[in-house]
Order: C-alpha cells, then structure tokens, then sequence
C-alpha cells in the first residue's frame, strides 16, 4: 500500500517540459562537462524513469548538435562557438525568426524565447532544438545587442484608466498599451504614431507613447500621412531645414557662372508630366555646321547650392528619395529649392551639369562631354502637348521636337537591338476630387514624347557612367555610384517558362545574355494586347532581379548597358546628387573616394528607394480600396493574378483593382494549394483555379483599416 502511495506521489513531468529544464541548465553552466547523474540532481529528478528520460535527452540533444558529448556519457554546451548573429523578425502569427548575418535560412523563434525582440533588433541568439523529429530547428534569443527604434501606426482606443493603439502591423499581434499621460491629445478613433517604450517580461502588450496624433481614420490627408509614418518616412518638412533653404540667394552672380557654358542663346525646353512642378532637367537642341546635331541634356545643377554636411544634405540623405503617393509628392528637398531655385522654370537663367552630344543623322553620338553650364528654358511642355506635336507636326518649336523625337526613335531601336528589354507597363493613375476620393481609374500609358525624354536621359546616364568607369589598360577605375540590374535568376527564369507555356508561349532561359534577353522581347511583343498582357509582364517584372545603387560595376541586364549611372535626376534622388559631386571632383583630377563609405552610402539609397516604393504601391492599394467601397456588390470580369493557400487574388480587367477571392468562401469542394503549378484543385470536383484563369467575380467587402478587398466568386454555369 505504502509502494503504491510512494509511485502515486512521485511528480510527473513531460519529457517536452524535461528538454527545457536540462536546456535551460546548460545555457546557465556553459563550457562544464556532465553526466546525467549530475544533469539530474540539478534539475531535481529524485526517481528511475525520470532519469532515465534525463539519459535519452542528452542524447538526443547531443545528435542534435546542441551538446557535444566530451567523454562517453559526459555533456557539454560550449556557448562561445554556439552564439550567433542577426537580425530578428517578429510576426503578428507568431510565427517569429532571427535572419543569420551569415547567410542561411531563417530560423524559428517562439514567443517566449524571443527576449521580447522586435523586427530589425540585431541579436545573439542559440540554435536550441527541433520542436519534433524532422521538425523546424529553432533558435533561442539570448541577447539583444542593438534595438531598432519601434513606431507603430494605429487607430486609438481611449478608457477612463487607459488607452490602446489597435494596430493592423503585420510584425505585431499585439496592441499597444498606453498610459493616459502619454496620449498627446489623442481621442478614440483617431489614427496615431506610436513609439514603444517597453515591454515588460511580465505584461501582454508593449507599452507606448504617442509620437504625433495624425488625424481621424478615414480622412484622406490622415490616411496618407499613415501610410506614410508606417514606412518610417516623413510627412512634414523640418522647419530648420526649410529655413536654412529660404537663405539661398536666387541671384545668379558672376561667381556663379564663371567657368561654365552659356547654353542660353540656344533652343531649350523642359518636357514634363501636366502636374509636375520640379523640372529637373531640359533638352537643347541645334544643328551644327558639318550637318550633324548638337543635343545637350541639362540637369539642375543641386550640388551647387546644397553643400556636403550642411542641413538640407542631411535631411537630403536621410530621405534618399522623394516619395510619390497617389495625390501628393514628398519632396526630397525643401520646396524652395526643388519647385523654385533649382527647377529648370522658362524664362529664368538656371545653372545645369549637362552632358552634350554631337549625333549624326544615324544618331551614331560622334563626340560627347560633360560640362557645368548656365541655360534658359524657352518653353515648358508637357507630354500630352509633345505628343500633339509628334502626332500633328504643327506646334511651338515642332522641327526641334521632330528632330529630336527622330533622333530617339533611332537610339531606341539601337538599343533593343543591343539586347535591351522592353518592359513598357501600363500604370494605374487615380482622377481624384478635392477630398481625395477616387472618382475614376486610369492608365497612364507611354507614348512617343515620354519615350523621346526617356532615351536622351539613358543615354546621357550611360555616357557618365563611361566616363569615370571605362578606363584604359590596367588603370583602376575610380570608386563611383552605379546604377546595376543582376541577371535573372535561373530557376525563376525556368518557372516563369514553364508557366508561360500554358498561354502557348515560349520563352529561352539558356544561352548568352542577349539571346535571353531578345526572348524576352519577342515574348513581350506577342503578348501586346493579349488579354494574358498584364499578367505576364507582371511575372517577367517579378522574375528580374532588382535594380540597385552599388560601387561594384555589374552592368545593367535590362537596359544591355555595361556602365549606368542615376545623373539626371538630383532633385528627388540623393545617389545623383552623389554622381554630381563625384564628377566635379574627378573633372578637377581628385583622386578617388572612399569606396566603402560610398558602398554604404549606396546600400542606404537602395533601402530608401525599397521603402518608398512600397509607401506608393500601398497608397495606390488604399486608394483602389476606397474606389471599390462604393460599388459594393457590382460584378467585374477579371483574371487570377495570385494563387496562394488562403485565396485567390484577382485583378479586376475594367480598372486593375485586385482582390481576394478567400479559400474558405470556395465552399463547393475542399481546394488544395499547388505552389509549383500556381493553382488550387477541388479535391473531389478536381476543378481547378489557376494563375491566370479569367473569372467573373462580385464586390463582397472591404477592410479600409486593412485596405483590403474581398471578391465573391461568381461561377459560371
């Protein structure tokens, strides 16, 4: 009976909860050798089975890696070579990872072993265990070595005692608690910037304060600015840099043309968008006495008034980029500067670095060089007016942009033969009223006048990059910022033809670059005016690598360019005011730079550009949310641009909108997902729904907090 009471008293414990406690000993007692004898007394096993299990453990810890077995039954957890770096990643699913700074996969990270890291804190963390035979290795926090400031944004929810941000952030599951002294005014249902100030070990939500209180939910201005603070970008100029721009003088003085090119006496225009307000750069234009004929592309000369380290190239820096949303800019530089001072306005002596070109009739260019100048815009265009020109022949200045427009189409043609890839996508545009409300869709399509801008900006982009990387024998080329595209991925290249082939396409995924690339052409040139169009150059675009700013000359694969730069736009991208000061250092003989100060500099322009990409896909995905909020219950024909386990994503043919289609509303059959095929299949019906299938489907719901729009399959008989 005794016996009985004795094995009845004995605490159990599971061999789950047993793992934690001998790893939690070792991560105490690192670099010590022990036995399970010793294993067991430190963690207060008193009986056989116990030990027992104490034995298989180490074991099995020690197959794993996570011990090294230093003698025959003897253990070992050697912290110093087991610590490693990187960067974490926190998920509202809980589905949580670090990211290794040495390459590899991400590795799972529980809630509980996550030291309440949040997304981009750099980290020490342990690879601990396998939560089950052939299971997902995980990884244990042990140290945060730098935290990233964290800024959620969010509708606020005020008590009497207490308020919450309730956040829709896809990095936190949970809301942010916040003190009635930290609220900054704010009241509920009002959209707030909140910064996270701690999070306790003992509490469920992290607590905050608020930064700025943005507006209320649903207003246009709020949900930009939102949009805005969540990406981290700014949504107000500093008022000490505006002033610092208000200083500089807009009197040209005798200084400030000395040793430059006077272009004022020749043909000059600016040809921009209707809206726009910063002209950054002009075309000049003359034929020269042998015949041929002189093209000078001038770009505002930024770098002269904005100097290294003062204000306004901080804040410059800081942003990399001006930020286009869909109804306002964010400039990169105060406006006096980039609508005013800088901007290549008609009528008004302006200060460029230009590159000028002589091109015969051939446009074979014949002799270039870069220069500083001083021009005069005699006319400012906009598209719609150039391509009246191109299409009538009649207009102000018409034999200018004629000639030009003849001496682009034939660089054009140049250089697709040359291997470049013609990616010309249509892009969704908004007619919005002065609330902001979208009235109607639109696509901005690129014509002959876009498309006459576009070469002489390529062309005068490739010549500087020439100029300072092409260099003769041995030389060194001189540390410089290049505009570089990677070839496309192999695989990605495979799977993009394998799906191609359903819409009777081929595509060559082997050989020399430009028979890949003029496969690429044919096929984008078959698919013109294809109902299939849009969503094979969607996957052409995603199958590309991405373009970015490096010291390291790769080329440039979708433009066939061996050296590209970014020169021609300094007022709303920080790398060609870069170029700008490299060019008038290296033009007066300086010797290089530091290369790897500006391989930083460039990493930081092409995170920046990363950044304020997304801020623009999401306010366009905002906006395509509220145009459909009122036509709730409208049915669309459209096609299948996403296939993923929780739904289908479709593009709406008329306006371009997409939507999802949700897995659970497919409710005649149980669809599974296929990620090689891009399709679901009815495991009963076998019917199938696959990348690319035109649908007809209905306006079910729309999330404005999530923008997010849900379709009704509508199925055909």
């Amino acid at each position: 009976m005794s016996k009985r009471k004795k094995i009845k008293d004995v605490p159990r414990i599971k061999k789950e909860k047993m793992r934690q406690l001998i790893c939690d000993f070792f991560n105490e007692n690192p670099g010590h050798p022990y036995n399970y004898k010793q294993v067991s007394r430190a963690v207060n096993a008193k009986n056989d089975p116990q030990k027992i299990m104490i034995s298989q453990i180490l074991a099995e810890l020690a197959a794993e890696l996570y011990l090294t077995e230093v003698d025959p039954g003897r253990y070992k957890y050697d912290v110093s070579q087991k610590i490693r770096e990187g960067v974490f990643e926190r998920r509202s699913n809980g589905k949580n990872h670090v990211i290794p700074n040495d390459g590899g996969d991400p590795i799972l990270v529980s809630d509980e072993k996550s030291l309440r890291a949040m997304s981009g804190d750099k980290v020490n963390y342990i690879v601990c265990r396998k939560r089950r035979k052939g299971g997902d290795t995980e990884a244990e926090i042990v140290e945060i070595t730098e935290r990233v400031p964290q800024t959620f944004v969010g509708t606020l929810d005020v008590k009497s005692q207490y308020a919450f941000l309730l956040t829709e952030n896809r990095s936190l599951g949970n809301d942010i608690f916040i003190p009635l002294d930290k609220l900054k005014g704010g009241k509920t249902g009002e959209k707030a910037l909140v910064s996270i100030t701690e999070w306790p070990e003992s509490a469920k939500n992290p607590y905050g304060e608020v930064i700025a209180v943005l507006g209320k939910a649903g207003n246009n201005d709020t949900e930009m600015h939102a949009i805005l603070a969540e990406f981290g970008l700014p949504y107000t100029y500093p008022k000490n840099v505006e002033k610092a721009a208000d200083k500089i003088s807009d009197i040209l003085t005798e200084e400030d043309l000395k040793d430059r090119e006077d272009f004022r006496g020749i043909t000059t225009f600016t040809i921009d968008p209707r809206d726009a307000k910063d002209f950054d750069d002009a075309l000049s234009i003359r034929q020269l006495d042998n015949g041929n004929w002189e093209v000078g592309v001038h770009i505002a000369d930024v770098t002269h008034y904005v100097t290294p380290g003062s204000v306004i190239d901080k804040e410059a820096y800081k942003r990399a980029t001006s930020v286009y949303l869909v109804d306002r800019t964010i400039p990169m530089l105060p406006e006096r500067l980039c609508n005013q001072i800088c901007s290549l306005r008609p009528d008004e002596d302006k200060l460029c670095f230009s590159a000028i070109f002589e091109l015969n009739e051939k446009s074979e260019v014949q002799h270039s060089h870069i220069t500083r100048t001083v021009i005069r815009s005699d006319r400012r265009f906009t598209y719609e007016e150039t391509q009246e020109i191109i299409e009538s022949g009649r207009g102000d200045y018409s034999s200018e942009i004629l000639k030009l427009n003849d001496l682009a189409q034939k660089l054009r043609e140049r250089r697709f033969s040359e291997g470049s890839i013609n990616f010309d996508r249509h892009e969704v545009k908004f007619e919005i009223d002065e609330n902001g409300r979208p009235l109607s869709v639109y696509f901005k399509v690129s014509k002959e006048a876009n498309k006459l801008v576009e070469e002489f900006m390529l062309l005068a982009n490739r010549t500087v990059a020439e100029s300072v990387g092409k260099v003769d024998g041995n030389r060194t080329a001189k540390a410089f910022v290049y505009r570089v595209h990677d070839l496309p991925d192999p695989e990605k290249m495979n799977t993009m033809a394998t799906f191609i082939r359903r819409f009777g396409y081929t595509l060559r995924t082997e050989g020399t670059k430009g028979q890949i690339s003029r496969s690429i052409n044919s096929l984008l040139d078959n698919i013109q005016n294809k109902p299939e169009e849009n969503l094979i150059e969607t996957v052409a675009i995603r199958t590309m690598a991405k373009a970015t700013y490096s010291t390291k000359n790769i080329g440039h694969y979708g433009l066939a360019f061996d050296y590209y730069t970014h020169f021609t736009s300094p007022i709303r991208r920080y790398p060609d005011m870069m170029v700008h000061r490299l060019l008038e250092k290296y033009m007066a003989g300086g010797r290089s730079v530091n290369a790897k100060n500006l391989e930083s500099a460039c990493k930081h322009s092409s995170e920046m550009e990363l950044v304020a990409a997304n801020a623009e896909r999401v306010s366009i995905k905002y906006k395509q949310a509220e145009f459909l909020s009122e036509r709730l219950g409208q049915e669309y024909d459209g096609v299948i641009s996403g296939v993923t386990e929780w739904g289908l994503y479709v593009e709406i043919n008329e306006n371009k909108c997409e939507g999802l289609v949700p897995i659970r509303d497919l409710d005649d059959d149980y669809y599974e997902f296929d990620e090689k095929n891009y399709c679901v299949t009815g495991r009963s019906s076998h019917r199938v729904y696959r990348l690319g299938d035109p649908i007809r489907i209905q306006i079910a719901r729309v999330d404005m907090e999530k923008k997010q729009v849900d379709f009704a399959l509508i199925k055909t008989k």
